[in-house]
């Protein structure tokens, strides 16, 4: 089953006690950028962030990407 990526960052914000509102201030200090709860909802709703951002996501939310060969 292919889960969308708006439902998994909500299950993992979930899991960490963490709402979008935190997550965009944290994405905000780690960047730099001006991260607001629109934009992030946005992005995530058309699915349209970097993977810099999903990494920086995940690392927010203490999970790392990794890619594994089939």
């Amino acid at each position: 089953m292919e889960e969308n990526i708006r439902a998994l960052v909500k299950s993992l914000l979930s899991r960490n006690c963490m709402t979008l509102t935190e997550l965009c201030d944290k994405l905000s200090e780690k960047t730099g950028k001006s991260y607001t709860l629109n934009s992030l909802i946005g992005k995530l709703k058309r699915e349209t962030f970097s993977l810099k951002e999903a990494y920086l996501m995940a690392e927010i939310l203490g999970y790392k990407i990794e890619f594994i060969k089939k």
